[in-house]
């Protein structure tokens, strides 16, 4: 079987500027409908509550994009996830019939966004591509949610970098040119690294690399995860650990 030079030893690789790979966090790093799902079941048990968690978690994500939305088409002021997010709950709780919690309380499950568990893979992929490239989120999330999301997961990032530093959420241009700026790169020099289409082409249009990472369970059975050909995206990987084997790291 060949095996197919990396960019390093192929100068005539496209891939060969790459120095950056940035990469989405929720679904693509972390496993967030797992990661509710299993803290809601355990919180719970200790509050009496009987709660279709998995529902729960998806009817959260359901309105990520349009609360961002919002923001994006200047409808509301910038507004930060955490506190999108905690706008949301209280209508969850609301619609679950989830009584008498205490700001404490309400505030702790809010925070259940920076306590998301990576994939089996991520942690062993990024550690591998980290020696090779540097790596960093770019994410909708804030950055606290992320540096705290990586502390408690122990993602090995070399910085953080947010939507909000640009002050405008993905898909708009200004979150990945602001992040090629942080970086001191040209757009060609980063690859953004997503199981998400619509985020990859979004910043394919900007000029940056594209790497797809497939993450079928990211939903569960209730929705299905996105697919891509090989010649979707500049690399199409299983996992970040084939992400990394295929870019040579």
């Amino acid at each position: 079987m060949s095996r197919t030079a990396s960019p390093s030893q192929d100068p005539a690789n496209p891939l060969t500027p790459v120095k950056s790979l940035v990469f989405d966090v929720f679904g693509t790093v972390v496993d967030w409908r797992g990661s509710i799902v299993e803290e809601g079941d355990a919180w719970g048990k200790t509050r009496g509550i009987t709660v279709d968690w998995a529902r729960f978690a998806d009817r959260w994500r359901e309105g990520y994009m349009p609360s961002m939305d919002k923001v994006r088409k200047g409808e509301v002021p910038w507004t930060n996830l955490d506190h999108l997010h905690r706008a949301l709950l209280e209508d969850l709780l609301r619609e679950f019939h989830i009584e008498g919690l205490s700001e404490q309380e309400k505030e702790h499950w809010n925070r259940v966004w920076h306590r998301l568990k990576p994939w089996p893979d991520s942690v062993a992929g990024l550690t591998r591509l980290k020696k090779k490239y540097t790596i960093a989120p770019l994410s909708n999330g804030n950055v606290a949610l992320l540096s705290n999301m990586a502390k408690h997961a122990g993602i090995p990032w070399d910085l953080i970098l947010s939507a909000e530093l640009a002050r405008h959420y993905k898909p708009d241009p200004e979150a990945y040119l602001t992040a090629v700026s942080f970086l001191g790169l040209k757009p060609e020099e980063v690859m953004m690294c997503a199981a998400h289409s619509v985020d990859l082409i979004a910043a394919r249009r900007c000029g940056l690399r594209t790497g797809f990472l497939y993450r079928p369970g990211e939903f569960g059975s209730r929705r299905k995860a996105d697919e891509a050909g090989p010649l979707d995206f500049d690399v199409v990987g299983a996992d970040i650990v084939d992400l990394a084997a295929k870019l040579g790291a």
